[in-house]
């Protein structure tokens, strides 16, 4: 494998910005990075861009995806500089093994780790619907559950806390007893633990429950203090999955839905299959909260993660897409990590603050020290894009060029190809 230097280019490190530099890599590894603005000798094997005018990235880590065993998805994700996702629910269990090895092997997919199959209660949410799925009835079965997921190989524990009301329904709910069984037993087995939260009531019972992560946010009110300095104590970790919230709740604050105006920026919009595109623009399958009461507002979630940010507490970026091929969910794989990034800038981050919640941030929070930040002997998961995103987070959309282990990710050939299968559809 060929030596790549990026010279003169813009280096934001996945937590501050440095003076334009250079940042060599070979075999997959960053193996220099520099800010003297020099490329330094290159052989004739060595190939050399110029980067003036461009910020480098560390490729973007999205931190709350559905992948539905697709590989069409992984291949999305990374057309638009996602180059790790977190799925937090897939199975079968032998499928999603399966997956994530070839996303392991494979560097024209974006690199995969999964919880696998979630903890939820019998009769509950998602379970109701899917009467093979393994649930967990009381404390007693927690340590099994988790020890079952371990052994199907789950990256970390996903935990649902949710009454099914957002979708219409009364469902019975995991208590917080058998909430935090599932947390200590996760723990003891050395996996972390992201609790899905649907209300303040779920919240809440995920918090007192002691579970590494919370995901969603509380659409009927913002999180009072007490909740937030609680989380900031305790050292927990929010996704708030932002986009999907703002597709799912009637009213928002924002001039336009982030998330759908996707669909009219040709710098997202040329890029995606034309399914993702109508689904971006049309969609409604998927989203957190089909039913929404009067009280529910988007702007409570602004609200909570401006709250949560200022007290301290880590805010990663996730999306939670529910989108595939065969389905029109509006918030589709890679591109809406896009607009992620500039809602959590409308919530109050500056820019590189939502950058670093989707580069260093979930690396360091999910164990992924290989990745997330620019610096030698860390994995060149690069994002190169036009302009300085850490002033206009609108810049991550301008894509130049993306490398995953190293290789250069065919942008242009994808555009074709996903053309093509539009065409044979």
């Amino acid at each position: 494998m060929r030596t790549v230097i990026i010279d003169k280019v813009r280096i934001f490190d996945g937590k501050r910005v440095l003076d334009r530099g250079s940042v060599e890599f070979a075999d997959g590894v960053i193996t220099r990075v520099t800010t003297d603005r020099t490329a330094g000798s290159a052989s004739a094997s060595t190939e050399v861009m110029d980067g003036t005018g461009l910020t480098l990235l560390p490729g973007l880590i999205d931190a709350h995806t559905h992948v539905f065993g697709a590989e069409s998805n992984l291949e999305l994700a990374l057309a638009f500089g996602v180059t790790t996702e977190l799925d937090m629910f897939m199975g079968p269990p032998d499928a999603t093994r399966a997956l994530c090895t070839l996303a392991g092997e494979r560097h024209d997919l974006a690199d995969l780790r999964s919880s696998g199959l979630l903890a939820s209660a019998p009769g509950g949410h998602p379970g109701v619907a899917m009467p093979l799925l393994p649930t967990v009835s009381g404390p007693a079965q927690a340590d099994a559950f988790v020890a079952a997921r371990q052994a199907e190989g789950a990256h970390f524990i996903k935990i649902m806390v949710d009454d099914g009301a957002h979708h219409g329904m009364s469902l019975p709910a995991l208590d917080r007893a058998t909430v935090t069984a599932l947390a200590r037993a996760a723990r003891r087995r050395g996996l972390l633990t992201v609790a899905h939260v649907s209300a303040l009531w779920s919240a809440r019972v995920a918090l007192d429950s002691g579970v590494d992560m919370l995901t969603h946010l509380p659409p009927e009110a913002a999180l009072d203090q007490a909740f937030v300095s609680r989380t900031a104590a305790g050292k927990q970790v929010v996704i708030p999955t932002l986009v999907m919230l703002e597709m799912s709740a009637p009213r928002t604050p924002l001039p336009a839905c982030l998330g759908r105006s996707l669909a009219d920026d040709p710098q997202i919009a040329d890029h995606l299959p034309e399914h993702a595109r109508t689904a971006l623009a049309e969609g409604r399958e998927g989203l957190c909260i089909e039913r929404a009461s009067p009280e529910h507002h988007f702007g409570h979630a602004l609200s909570s993660v401006a709250a949560l940010h200022r007290a301290g507490v880590p805010v990663l970026a996730g999306t939670d897409t529910n989108y595939r091929p065969d389905r029109a969910c509006p918030v589709v794989h890679g591109a809406s990590l896009h607009a992620e990034l500039a809602l959590l800038v409308a919530a109050g981050l500056t820019p590189a603050e939502a950058l670093t919640a989707a580069t260093s941030a979930p690396a360091a929070h999910f164990g992924l020290s290989d990745r997330g930040v620019i610096a030698p002997g860390r994995r060149a998961d690069l994002v190169l894009v036009k302009g300085d995103p850490t002033s206009d987070i609108l810049h991550t959309r301008s894509i130049e060029a993306i490398w995953r282990g190293g290789i250069r990710f065919d942008r242009e050939a994808y555009d074709k190809r996903a053309a093509t299968r539009a065409g044979a559809a």
